[in-house]
């Protein structure tokens, strides 16, 4: 309702047109975009030493539906995989773009591109659309992991207004901030040792209904991307649940004395 300050209709004029800068340096349909990513499903990258795991909510889906052509994880280079939060149909779009950014990459110098690289050239298409007029922003988040040539692991995240950034671990999407709050309180270098489990522990936060909303993929250098089985994601699901049970009967039990 218009409350007679003017201040929503001015604000009107700015959230239409995506060039248009509001008077204290907002650009609106930026910010709606960023939006459309915590509608998301949520998406969890841990990097360790000597992998980095992806662990993503899966959306439950019809009964007659291939699951197959439903997925949040995929793959762009022999070595980088990508995931992501938001709209999945601008997901599709950018992918097939990054994919052949890379395979031209290769033509080129006769070389794989790095992880930086290809986070770079993602973020650089996600910018390009917050600066034309007729267009929209991506109404996504997305996380690129993979290994340089001298075996660093690496981990990007980049966002909706065009910037990247380097994380150990990280969270995207629904509820994104309470698994961040997790990951800073328990990520260290013992943890991410075992970054599959770490992963879960983090999605479990806001994920219910256990493994069967949850899938997970491992990347190793110079090995092929692995997609965990829903037995495999399942008996980690258990563990997790089974260590947690015992955490809580400790905390019980002084105060029962």
């Amino acid at each position: 309702l218009h409350t007679g300050s003017g201040a929503p209709r001015r604000m009107a004029r700015y959230d239409r047109a995506i060039t248009v800068f509001s008077p204290d340096g907002h650009l609106f349909q930026v910010e709606y975009a960023m939006e459309a990513v915590r509608k998301g499903t949520t998406a969890v990258g841990v990097r360790s030493k000597d992998h980095i795991v992806f662990a993503v909510e899966r959306k439950s889906t019809a009964k007659l539906q291939d699951p197959r052509t439903v997925r949040k994880i995929h793959k762009l280079d022999e070595n980088i995989v990508l995931s992501f939060a938001g709209l999945t149909a601008d997901a599709r779009v950018l992918i097939n773009k990054t994919l052949v950014e890379c395979q031209s990459y290769r033509l080129t110098f006769e070389d794989s591109p790095s992880v930086e690289y290809v986070a770079e050239y993602v973020s650089g298409v996600q910018q390009r659309y917050t600066q034309s007029g007729g267009v929209r922003p991506f109404g996504i988040s997305t996380l690129i992991m993979g290994f340089d040539r001298d075996g660093t692991p690496q981990l990007f995240q980049t966002e909706p207004s065009g910037n990247y950034t380097a994380w150990k671990a990280v969270a995207i999407g629904r509820s994104q901030k309470t698994v961040k709050e997790y990951l800073e309180k328990t990520y260290s270098e013992e943890t991410a040792e075992d970054g599959v489990k770490l992963a879960c522990r983090a999605l479990l936060e806001v994920v219910e209904a256990g493994g069967k909303n949850i899938e997970v993929a491992v990347l190793r250098q110079g090995k092929e991307l692995q997609l965990l089985g829903d037995d495999e994601v399942e008996a980690i699901v258990k563990g997790i649940e089974a260590e947690k049970e015992e955490e809580d009967k400790k905390k019980k039990k002084p105060s029962e004395k």
